[in-house]
C-alpha cells in the first residue's frame, strides 16, 4: 500500500503532444508550463500537491470536454478532471498529464415548481446553496461551501442534511457524462441506468460529468435553521462521546450534528477566554420548525457541563461556510479515514488520547453520521456501500507551513494506526489519500464487482484511472 508523506512530484517531459491543436479547438484556454498563470492553473486546495501538468484546459463549455477527452485519448495523454480540487490527495492534477478544469462551469438553474436544481460540474456547494437558499431549500451536500459538486456527489456526499434526506447521491435525479469514447450521455433512473448506479458513489471512474440535476427539499423556515456548536473541555471526551453515541440515532432527523476533537479557533464569535483551548466538541444542525427549534434542541443544549453553547437561528448557507474562513485554499493537509458503526470505549480512549496531541491549531478529528434516510437505502442500490449507520471518522492534519508536513501526516497516521482496529473497515472514498487498491475494493465492498464490470463496459481502457480507481473486469 502506497503511503507516502511527500505528494510533491515533478515533471520530466521535455516534449508532449501537439497541444496548439486543442487550444484550437477549444473555447477555453490552454495553459502550458511558461505560461504566466501555469502555477496558478496547477493549483489545488491542499497545497501538499505539488504536481506539474503537461497542460491545463480551463473548459468553458461541454463541447470543451468532449475535446479534451477525444485529444487525451487520441494522443495517448494522461487525464486528470478538477471541479472544485478539494480532493484530499490531490487527484484533480497529476504530473505531465492533461487536467480538465471545470472550474468556469458553474451556472444553476433552480426549478422551484419540481424542486430540483441543475449544476453544472464547476460548480461548488456555495453556488448551489446560493440558488437554492432563495427558495428556502437545500439539496444535501457536505460541510464547507468551498467543496466542489462533481467530486462531493461522485464520492457519495455525506453533511448535514443526511440523517434526514440522505446522501447527496441518494438526491441525484440525473447526470450528463462525457464518456472514455468523447460521447455524452445523460444517466438516469431510465437512460443508462447502470451508469447512473455507478456514478452515484463510484467516483470519477466513469466519465467527466458536466452537469447534475438534484431534487431540492424544504427546510427550517424557509431555509433559516437552528444550529451551531457546543463544545466541552476535553476531559470531558469519554462522557460526551458515550452521551452522544447514544443519543443521536433516537434523535428525531432533523437534528444532526458532527463530533469533533478540536482547536479552538482564535477569532470571533468563539469567547477569547477559549482561544486556542483543546476541545471536544459537537456541531449541530436543525432543520425542522423553528417554533419547536427550542424544544427539540434543548437534550443537546443541556448536557452536561458545556464551554460554549453557540447554537441560534441563521440560514442554512451560513452553517455551510461557516467552517471555510478558517480552511483557505493552500494549506498543507493530511488525511487518513474509515468508517466505524459504533464509537466504541476502545475507540474513546485512543481518540482522546490523540485529541491531547493535537499537533497544530488547524489539525482536527470530525465523526459525521451516517444513519436516518441514509442508512434506510439499501447497500447496493448505489455504488455508495456503507449503509449500516455509524458514522465516516476523518482524521486531518492540518497547517499553513511546509515545515510542518511530516509532523502532521505523521500525527494522523499515529492515531489511524490505533484507531483503525475498532473500525468497520474501508472507508469514504472522497477521504482517501493514496492508499492503494485494497483500500478502494474494501470501500465499496460487496458492490465493487459490479462496479469493475460496469467500469469494463464504458471505460475498458481505464482513460479515467487518476482517482480512485475502480479497475475494470478482465474479459
Amino acid at each position: 500500500m502506497s503511503d507516502s508523506t511527500t505528494l510533491h512530484t515533478r515533471s520530466t517531459r521535455s516534449s508532449g503532444p501537439p497541444f496548439g491543436e486543442l487550444a484550437a479547438a477549444a473555447r477555453g484556454s490552454v495553459v502550458l508550463p511558461g505560461d504566466a498563470d501555469y502555477d496558478q492553473a496547477r493549483f489545488v486546495y491542499n497545497a501538499m500537491i505539488d504536481r506539474y501538468p503537461a497542460a491545463v484546459l480551463r473548459c468553458s463549455d461541454v463541447a470543451d470536454v468532449i475535446a479534451g477527452v477525444r485529444f487525451a485519448r487520441e494522443h495517448g495523454v494522461e487525464l486528470a478532471v478538477r471541479g472544485g480540487g478539494h480532493n484530499a490527495a490531490g487527484l484533480g492534477v497529476w504530473d505531465d498529464a492533461l487536467v480538465l478544469d471545470l472550474g468556469a462551469m458553474h451556472s444553476t438553474t433552480v426549478d422551484p415548481a419540481a424542486q430540483t436544481v441543475r449544476v453544472d460540474g464547476g460548480c461548488t456547494w456555495g453556488d448551489v446553496d446560493h440558488a437554492t437558499g432563495a427558495f428556502g431549500m437545500a439539496t444535501p451536500s457536505g460541510f464547507l461551501a468551498s467543496t466542489g459538486v462533481g467530486g462531493l456527489t461522485l464520492g457519495g456526499g455525506i453533511g448535514y442534511l443526511t440523517r434526514r434526506f440522505g446522501l447527496t447521491v441518494d438526491n441525484l435525479l440525473s447526470a450528463d457524462v462525457v464518456l472514455a469514447d468523447g460521447s455524452l450521455v445523460k444517466a438516469d433512473a431510465r437512460s443508462h441506468p447502470d451508469l447512473f448506479w455507478a456514478v452515484r458513489g463510484g467516483g470519477g471512474n466513469f466519465g467527466v460529468v458536466t452537469s447534475f440535476t438534484f431534487t431540492c427539499h424544504q427546510i427550517g423556515d424557509h431555509g433559516t435553521i437552528f444550529g451551531g456548536p457546543v463544545f466541552y473541555d476535553l476531559d470531558d471526551t469519554r462522557e460526551v462521546m458515550q452521551w452522544y453515541r447514544e443519543l443521536l440515532p433516537s434523535l428525531p432527523e432533523e437534528l444532526s450534528g458532527w463530533i469533533a476533537l478540536l482547536t479552538v479557533p482564535p477569532v470571533a464569535p468563539f469567547p477569547n477566554e477559549l482561544w486556542g483551548r483543546k476541545v471536544c466538541g459537537i456541531v449541530w444542525c436543525y432543520t425542522g420548525s423553528m417554533a419547536k427549534a427550542a424544544e427539540v434542541t434543548a437534550p443537546v443544549r443541556g448536557f452536561g457541563s458545556p464551554l460554549m453553547v453557540g447554537m441560534h437561528e441563521m440560514p442554512f448557507s451560513t452553517l455551510q461556510q461557516a467552517f471555510d474562513g478558517l480552511y483557505p485554499a493552500g494549506l498543507q493537509w493530511y488525511w487518513r479515514s474509515d468508517f466505524c458503526t459504533e464509537i466504541s470505549d476502545a475507540a474513546i480512549t485512543v481518540h482522546h488520547k490523540f485529541g491531547t496531541l493535537l499537533p497544530t491549531g488547524h489539525s482536527t478529528m470530525h465523526m459525521y453520521p451516517v444513519g436516518g434516510a441514509a442508512s434506510r437505502v439499501p447497500a447496493n442500490a448505489t455504488a455508495f456501500a456503507h449503509r449500516d449507520g455509524g458514522w465516516a471518522a476523518v482524521i486531518v492534519g492540518v497547517d499553513p507551513d511546509p515545515l510542518n508536513a511530516n509532523r502532521i501526516s505523521q500525527w494522523a497516521k499515529d492515531y489511524w494506526e490505533e484507531l483503525h482496529p475498532t473500525s468497520a473497515g474501508g472507508t469514504y472514498v472522497n477521504f482517501l489519500m493514496e492508499e492503494g487498491a485494497e483500500r478502494v475494493r474494501a470501500s465499496y465492498g460487496a458492490n465493487y464487482p459490479r462496479l469493475a464490470a460496469i467500469k469494463r463496459r464504458y471505460d475498458p481502457d481505464n482513460l479515467f484511472h487518476v482517482n480512485q480507481n475502480i479497475v475494470p473486469e478482465s474479459a
